[in-house]
Parts: C-alpha cells; structure tokens; sequence
C-alpha cells in the first residue's frame, strides 16, 4: 500500500512538473512557430501556438544567414562583448570577493557595506555620471564604454564573497608554509575550488551582458557598433516593420546562451546554492 501510494505521488509530481515546464517553455515555441510564419499572417493573428501548416517556410532564416549583414555584424559584436566581459568580471569580481572573504584588512567591512550600498542603488541613477566619464575618456561609441562598468559587478563580488567565505583557511597556511605566494594560492588552490561558482556566474554575467539593452544603446552610436538587441530594435521603424526578420532573429539571439548553460549546468546549481547560504 505505501508502495502504491509513493508511486502515485511520484507520478503527479513529475506529471506537476511536466505541466511546469510546458507552460515555461510555451512563449519559446510560440516564439519559435511564429518565426516560421510570414509577416502577413504574423500582422494578422499575432505571436501565437497555433498555425496555418501551409504558411510555415524557412525563408526567414534563409534571409538572416544570407541577406543579414547588418544581422551578423550585431550578433558579432554582442558575441564579443559578452565574453569579454565574463572573462573579466569572473577574473577582476572573483579577485575582491575572495579578498573580501578570507583576508583581515582594514576597511574590508567598509569595503563590504559600500558593495552592499551599489547593489541597491538602480542603474537609472548611475547612467548620467557613468556617460560623462565616457565622455571624458573618450570612449564614446567603443566596445570598451560597454564593458569597463560590468568588469567589476557588485553582484558578482557579493556572490564571490559569499562563496569564499565557506573556502578552508587551512589551505592557505598550509601553501604559505610550503612557500607559494597569495597569487599563487589564489590561481593554483582557491581558484579551483571556486569552480562552481564562477560556472553559476559565468551564466549569469553572460545573460545580463547578452541581453544588455540600455547601456550600450546609450553610448553607442555606429549601426556597426551595434549589439543585437540594439539592432534588433532598429527593424522597427515608421516605415516599415520586419516582424518576421525580427523574431527569427530573437530566435537566434537564444542559441548562445543555450550553449553556454550546456557548457556551465553541471555547477550551476551547486554554485547558486552553496553561494547562496555560506556567510
């Protein structure tokens, strides 16, 4: 009987979570439907699930990978942008958070509470200060104006910190004894063990600096600067609406961040979760 009843419980949870998923994944396939349609029928009935199976083509696609310059040149930009700055932050964030975390110095708490501070304050505040020190360093319309505020995010050196803090302070004595420097025992032993967490962040900073909009909409000013979601953005005009080049490029815009989660998922959750409680 109380195999009957954990079986059944089993089955209602997974059919709970199966049901969970559909309805999270419902506006990706009717994302997904709609950028198989023309813009004829899109203007007609909307993004939706249902569809006339005689209007469905590929030339969307077809068009974006053979007629989509502007499109690729975007993609690129975004594609480098983003790397740039996961590489970046994990290096620069992982390096103050694990400071923050494992070393007595004076001011670390004051340091701390001024990181706490910025996480609150909205980014809409910050923007005017941020664009005038573009201005005075000249790097108006530069991938650079894009990347150097994300390079040490305070959401990421909290997230590290929060990490480090559970890391063993026997290890360093120990490397310190055997003689290795604090950079050493930060890239060779730290670093390592922190694996899980720069995956869980690696995801996070690439979601946020993959679908930047506001910033980089801001401070650049060439089409060919353009990121994606900026270009994307530009296919909406007075005169004319491409909603079909539209969705199947947004389309597109999520296989990178498919693949990096494919690379990362292992440690995602263990990251998130083990960063979440320690400290």
């Amino acid at each position: 009987m109380k195999k009957k009843k954990s079986s059944l419980a089993a089955w209602i949870t997974n059919l709970a979570f199966v049901i969970l998923s559909f309805i999270a994944l419902f506006p990706i396939i009717s994302l997904l439907i709609s950028s198989l349609r023309p813009s004829s029928e899109l203007m007609r009935n909307g993004i939706s699930i249902t569809f006339d199976p005689s209007s469905i083509s590929l030339d969307n696609y077809t068009y974006i990978f053979t007629q989509g310059g502007n499109y690729w040149s975007w993609f690129t930009n975004s594609l480098v942008i983003s790397a740039v700055t996961i590489v970046l932050s994990l290096f620069f964030s992982s390096m103050v958070g694990y400071a923050l975390a494992l070393y007595d110095f004076k001011g670390r708490n004051l340091i701390f509470g001024f990181v706490l501070f910025i996480l609150m304050v909205p980014f809409e505040i910050l923007m005017l200060p941020l664009f005038q020190l573009m201005i005075s360093m000249n790097l108006i319309n530069t991938y650079t104006a894009v990347i150097l505020p994300a390079v040490v995010a305070p959401v990421a050196v909290f997230f590290f910190r929060q990490y480090a803090v559970g890391l063993p302070k026997e290890l360093m004595d120990s490397a310190r004894i055997d003689g290795a420097t604090e950079y050493g025992i930060f890239f060779k032993i730290m670093l390592p063990l922190m694996a899980p967490s720069m995956a869980a962040m690696a995801i996070l900073q690439g979601l946020g600096s993959w679908n930047n909009f506001l910033w980089p909409l801001i401070v650049l000013r060439s089409n060919d600067m353009f990121t994606l979601p900026i270009g994307l953005a530009t296919l909406l005009t007075p005169y004319g609406n491409n909603y079909d080049i539209l969705i199947a490029g947004s389309v597109m815009t999520i296989v990178p961040i498919i693949i990096l989660f494919i690379f990362f998922q292992r440690y995602f959750v263990a990251g998130l979760t083990v960063g979440g409680v320690k400290g």
